[in-house]
């Protein structure tokens, strides 16, 4: 993906992860380590399923391109190089070399098939470099308590059924103050919030798929299209039509 935008990103996560590189500006954001800045010429990435926003600097509009991977494709590729279980990343790193080889990376992606070899190379020696430079050993938090999980699943497998508070507390067996108090602290946002990021991300993957703007709407759970264009928007950037019309 490639942005170029003052748009501030709420907290939300993805379901990969991403490395990328900042083209121009700079950005501030929330992470597993705290705040952390990133300015042009930096590496960024992303952990699958971690909480984290994005905001510019001084309102000055901020560029980056960022690559997105499978994890479980990522784990396999470093799986004789590591005993982690998973690799779990920095937010922001100075590191000119691997700037260097992420901008040849997306070079030899946009060359035509006959380069697959190079693309290849490019993407191995960044995972190697991120291995071996950038990642973080204990970082992540022991695990979100049994309660909260139980909430997280259940929104995770069916973010498009409507659910209330006091649901979620009755399935987690504690009260719904709570299970506020404890998915805030440990996941990084509200249920409600996490909720509608999931339904958002499904509306996406039913664009992609072909739905119309409104069927999208309906089968993510949303009471009706503007409400999942305005939290589209808040999310990525640009209108559900936009993306449906770029990806046909």
């Amino acid at each position: 993906m490639t942005l170029f935008s003052n748009h501030a990103f709420p907290r939300h996560s993805h379901d990969h992860l991403g490395i990328g590189v900042m083209t121009s500006g700079a950005q501030r954001s929330w992470s597993i380590i705290g705040q952390v800045e990133s300015e042009s010429g930096d590496v960024i990435m992303v952990n699958p399923g971690e909480m984290h926003d994005g905001m510019p600097v001084d309102g000055v509009a901020r560029g980056w391109r960022i690559l997105y991977l499978d994890p479980v494709l990522v784990a396999r590729e470093i799986a004789e190089e590591t005993t982690d279980a998973e690799l779990v990343v920095r937010p922001v790193a100075r590191d000119p070399q691997l700037a260097r080889d992420i901008v040849q990376l997306f070079a030899a992606l946009e060359r035509p098939a006959e380069d697959r070899l190079a693309a290849e190379e490019s993407l191995l020696r960044c995972l190697m470099r991120v291995l071996q430079r950038h990642g973080v050993h204990g970082a992540r938090a022991a695990g979100a308590s049994p309660p909260v999980i139980k909430a997280v699943r259940r929104l995770d497998a069916a973010p498009e059924v409507p659910t209330s508070l006091a649901e979620l507390a009755a399935l987690a067996g504690v009260s719904r103050f709570q299970l506020l108090r404890g998915f805030a602290r440990e996941i990084g946002t509200t249920p409600h919030a996490y909720l509608v990021q999931h339904r958002v991300r499904l509306a996406r993957r039913l664009l992609a798929a072909g739905r119309s703007p409104a069927d999208a709407a309906l089968r993510a759970g949303f009471a009706d299209q503007s409400h999942m264009t305005r939290a589209f928007v808040r999310q990525f950037g640009i209108t559900p039509g936009r993306y449906r019309a770029a990806i046909a």
